[in-house]
């Protein structure tokens, strides 16, 4: 890419937008108020005589004498203390002290106040009397005050004193795995917090307690407060509208209306911003909610932000040439910030490619209201204005066959080295597991060498397998072997599956256990495995055949996933477009995450994808490290199938699209050169043709199809001739070029070779001269498949990696197999 250096009013700049982080959880406390705080209960208007003694009695007066002692010292100095602070009742005295918002050192006042009155009180005994008033429910702290000062004998005291039944019928309905884990723990320390914190007991619970957790919790904690929803969600606590899962809730922005997405702009001209905003509700309705956004984004900010900030004033749409040529020119170019390494940041400005797609928002935002103008004008009829962007200047012709080109080059680069990048996505998968299960199979803290690295073991784990969590390498260094071996698996498995299938990276994502069919071959009853793809961008269902890699490859994800029980969970997605949650479903792409299965993100397998390219060595024409974006195995599968005789038409079903044009832009194997002269003979013979003859595929051609896939495997191994051809040899499958053969077919191989041996000696035995050259010949062939299949398993057992040709020579040998 081009950069060059200009002024800094050159590029187009608007304000920072504001934030939309955190306003989903907003929406939802709303909609799900948590419980209030009341100032004042029976318990804490107890009188200090009330108080001590109920303490004294059972299930308080429990445990060592020393320990209870201890407890009512503290309490004792901690009401002493309170009684100096103005309040009614225990709770307001509390509030009125200091100690109520001090979240660190909390008791400083109080061990002042000690020291004053001739005692010297330690933090324990503070601690622990502070304990007591807690699960007496004589005071209660607030869930911030509860997070920053945690106490491990919260959950034990609450669920001894509080609430004794609830916390043990909780503990049975959980799974024993999720209770045994650190994660675990924390999530019903976090119930206790709660009850602490609001009174009551676990079935007093509601959505909105757990959302205030949220909200006082910090990223670390968050996992345990995820899981304790989780818990008291599958308990049926909850309302049938409760949110499905808490995962990520705090960050997320959720759907925000036209209002929210404009106001994040800060736009001065209160007429304009309303303007847009009665726009954008008035296209919603046609819109998905990542349209809406973009829209809301190349009116508000790219346009009229940017108008306002160099145009101080303006409030008129009907903009002076002057004024639309000046935005146009910002609107061209966008400014690239670079942090350089000594701390400097250096400013340059690139092409945007997005212009044209804004000039055309901008033009279609003038041409409807002056169209609606027509049916409502006392609405629209005072903003109608001539538009500042002509029908050509929205033209992205260029742009488009700028982005075409770049998107083939990268095809052309990346679809020789694909099979270099599959064996190391193996090779690391392999070699991932051989640790993982030497380690796992070793002592806690011996040292296991394996593959010639060295791990050191931790000597204990709190794993409920007793397995090692993070081990040591030979350096000293931390090494989580499980987490390797597991974003491994994800490289190999979403390898194979985007490279076998040619679907996008949300599609993958949204793979169930129920998206596995069977399809009966009406001709000969044959089951052929499917898979069927939901919906994604065009909203269209479609069927692809399984072959047997992407069965091996659906087959491992499943059993990784499967519950002892035979099972799949069924785990509620994130839209990452729509901003919404879906149902929950049984997809594969999930994983196990602080005891709560959660969908693999799309940031995940990236990150996974990038970690084996680095692995593969695998450099670009310029010598950089190359890069593979999901969506470049979608671009490979649909050349590769085109450039290996699939029909055109039977691609465009296969990937999903609504054209066939776009079915053909994704294939880099045709210039663009080809492909026009190819659409101008389609035009031509169709105006000499019946148009019957042009229409969708038919059920019966699509049987057809699948019945070519039928008609492949034999005996010997499996035909290879393309789809639509018949059997140009007769049937002689020993002697056949296009016969596919795997190293499981040697052994039948040989023994047609030994008995063409024989035959051919009886045959010279005999005198039948014509039968010893026909038997000739296709022992001939057979040896010679032997030989195949041997230096096949050869190669396949080798060590030695001899290359890849480059794309020019393949574009060289290519010509002069095909001069014309």
């Amino acid at each position: 890419m081009t950069t060059i250096t200009v002024t800094a009013d050159a590029a187009l700049r608007t304000p920072p937008p504001a934030t939309l982080r955190g306003l989903e959880i907003a929406a939802l406390i709303q909609t799900f108020s948590p419980r209030p705080t009341p100032t004042t209960w029976p318990a804490t208007q107890a009188p200090r005589a009330a108080v001590l003694e109920r303490l004294q009695q059972h299930p308080f007066a429990t445990g060592r004498g020393s320990t209870h002692t201890a407890r009512m010292v503290g309490v004792r100095l901690i009401l002493g203390w309170l009684e100096t602070f103005p309040g009614e009742t225990w709770q307001e005295r509390w509030e009125a002290s200091p100690a109520a918002t001090a979240y660190k050192g909390w008791a400083d006042s109080l061990v002042t106040w000690g020291h004053a009155n001739g005692r010297k009180p330690g933090f324990p005994t503070i601690a622990a009397g502070m304990l007591v008033l807690t699960c007496a429910d004589i005071i209660r702290p607030g869930l911030h005050w509860l997070t920053k000062n945690p106490s491990g004998n919260l959950r034990p005291a609450m669920a001894a004193t509080r609430d004794p039944d609830g916390f043990t019928q909780l503990e049975m309905s959980v799974p024993a795995r999720e209770l045994t884990t650190s994660t675990g723990s924390k999530a019903l320390r976090v119930i206790s917090q709660i009850l602490a914190a609001k009174g009551g007991r676990v079935e007093d619970i509601i959505v909105g307690d757990l959302l205030e957790m949220v909200q006082a919790t910090n990223r670390h904690a968050s996992p345990a407060v995820r899981l304790a929803y989780k818990w008291l969600l599958d308990r049926g606590q909850f309302p049938p509208d409760a949110p499905s899962t808490l995962n990520h809730v705090k960050s997320r922005a959720g759907q925000v209306g036209p209002a929210g997405l404009v106001d994040r702009y800060h736009l001065r001209c209160k007429p304009i911003r309303d303007l847009i905003v009665a726009y954008l509700t008035e296209r919603q309705p046609a819109l998905d909610y990542n349209s809406l956004k973009l829209l809301s984004h190349h009116l508000a900010c790219l346009f009229w932000a940017d108008l306002e900030l160099h145009h101080p004033g303006i409030q008129d749409l009907r903009l002076p040439p002057e004024v639309s040529d000046a935005w146009k020119a910002r609107l061209a170019v966008r400014t690239v910030r670079k942090r350089l390494p000594d701390g400097t940041v250096s400013e340059a400005t690139t092409p945007r490619t997005s212009a044209p797609s804004v000039k055309t928002t901008v033009r279609a935002f003038y041409l409807d209201i002056a169209q609606w103008a027509l049916d409502e004008p006392e609405r629209w009829g005072a903003w109608v204005a001539p538009s500042p962007v002509s029908e050509a200047e929205g033209s992205g012709k260029k742009t488009e066959q700028e982005q075409k080109a770049r998107a083939d080059q990268r095809t052309r680069e990346r679809l020789p080295v694909l099979p270099t990048l599959v064996r190391t996505a193996e090779r690391r998968l392999k070699e991932a597991k051989a640790r993982l299960d030497a380690v796992d199979a070793a002592p806690l803290g011996s040292t296991v060498t394996v593959l010639g690295e060295r791990f050191i073991l931790p000597r204990t784990t709190n794993r409920p397998d007793g397995r090692p969590g993070l081990v040591r390498d030979a350096n000293g260094d931390p090494r989580n072997l499980r987490a390797e071996e597991r974003i491994a698996f994800i490289a190999w498995a979403t390898i194979e599956i985007l490279r076998h299938t040619g679907i996008r990276v949300e599609e993958l994502l949204e793979i169930g256990h129920h998206s596995i069919i069977s399809y009966k071959l009406p001709s000969t009853g044959e089951i052929v495995p499917l898979l069927q793809i939901a919906p994604s961008k065009t909203d269209k269902e479609r069927l692809l055949l399984i072959n047997p890699e992407l069965a091996d490859a659906l087959s491992a994800v499943i059993s990784r996933v499967r519950q002892p029980d035979g099972s799949i969970p069924s785990i509620p997605v994130y839209d990452m477009h729509e901003k919404v949650w879906n149902e929950p479903r049984p997809v594969l792409y999930q994983w196990a995450v602080s005891g709560e299965n959660r969908p693999i993100s799309n940031n995940s397998i990236r990150k996974a994808l990038n970690e084996t390219l680095a692995a593969s060595g695998l450099l670009d024409k310029e010598g950089k490290p190359l890069h593979f974006q999901p969506h470049d195995f979608r671009r490979i599968f649909i050349t590769d199938a085109i450039l290996n005789g699939l029909p055109p038409h039977i691609a465009q079903i296969i990937a999903g699209h609504d054209s066939i044009n776009t079915t053909m832009g994704y294939a880099a194997i045709y210039p663009t050169d080809a492909i026009e002269a190819h659409r101008s003979f389609i035009a031509r013979r169709r105006k000499i043709r019946p148009s019957e003859e042009y229409r969708t595929v038919t059920p019966e051609e699509w049987e057809e199809f699948l019945g070519h896939f039928e008609r492949r495997k034999l005996a010997l191994g499996t035909c290879g001739r393309a789809y639509g051809t018949d059997c140009a040899h007769e049937h002689a499958c020993i002697r056949c070029p296009v016969l596919i053969t795997d190293i499981t077919d040697r052994p039948r191989m040989v023994e047609i070779h030994d008995n063409l041996a024989d035959r051919i000696e009886e045959a010279e035995r005999e005198g039948w001269l014509g039968e010893v050259e026909g038997l000739s010949v296709s022992r001939a062939a057979a040896e010679e498949k032997i030989a195949q299949l041997d230096a096949r398993q050869d190669r396949k057992e080798s060590p030695v990696f001899l290359g890849i040709p480059a794309f020019e020579q393949i574009v060289a040998r290519t010509s002069q197999a095909n001069p014309g």
